[in-house]
């Protein structure tokens, strides 16, 4: 609770923060990897962004995954336009620290994808992760193919299985088709987020393997 206000409440949109007309810059050059944080994209790869705490450590999952062309770290899911991190850190803007993949569909599957999602957060906590609380840290897939989103509820249906059988709760995972419009757009975030856990070797991450291999379900 700050003053008041619960954060892991999600905020209506005509109580969100207004924004800003104009977009944070970001230097268009992967840290890691080496290629553009903006598209547009070469042809043949696809995008699918994945919400799963902090957006540090999940960004640093889908870079190490092999097939992965480009990430980056941003907001989406809420109502504020062009927010800060600051600002999405209050919750008052609906949206999730959110990241994007794009990937090459030929190198590496969805599947593979939303393993390492599953795996590498715990998805049954609402509106948090560990010592993470609010609605920024939620679970999310925003998916911008009807294939991809498919994959994501069968997986999503398959994986609680495998919770049911280790004795563990039930998803709280928000999985939503991108329209890229309103609630729909990925905001990227400020430069020093971009490829932070690589720039910042010792930074905090609270992602790892969640106890539950995607394999035994």
């Amino acid at each position: 609770m700050i003053f008041g206000f619960d954060k892991q409440h999600m905020i209506a949109p005509d109580e969100a923060l207004p924004g800003h007309e104009q977009p944070i810059e970001v230097t268009n050059r992967h840290t890691v990897l080496g290629t553009p944080l903006v598209g547009p994209w070469p042809e043949g790869l696809e995008v699918i962004y994945f919400a799963m705490g902090c957006f540090w450590g999940t960004e640093r999952v889908f870079w190490q995954t092999e097939g992965v062309y480009s990430t980056a770290a941003g907001y989406m899911g809420g109502w504020t336009k062009n927010p800060t991190y600051e600002e999405t850190c209050t919750a008052k803007t609906g949206h999730a620290e959110a990241v994007q993949v794009v990937y090459d569909p030929t190198k590496v599957d969805v599947e593979t994808l939303l393993a390492a999602f599953w795996e590498n957060h715990d998805p049954t906590t609402l509106n948090r992760q560990g010592g993470d609380i609010g609605t920024q840290y939620r679970s999310a897939i925003f998916a911008t193919e009807d294939a991809q989103l498919h994959a994501a509820e069968a997986s999503r249906d398959r994986y609680q299985g495998a919770l049911d059988e280790k004795g563990f709760g039930k998803i709280t995972t928000q999985i939503e088709r991108a329209q890229f419009a309103g609630d729909g757009i990925f905001y990227y975030a400020e430069d020093y987020h971009q490829g932070y856990l690589h720039k910042n070797p010792g930074g905090y991450c609270n992602h790892g393997f969640c106890q539950v291999s995607y394999a035994d379900a």
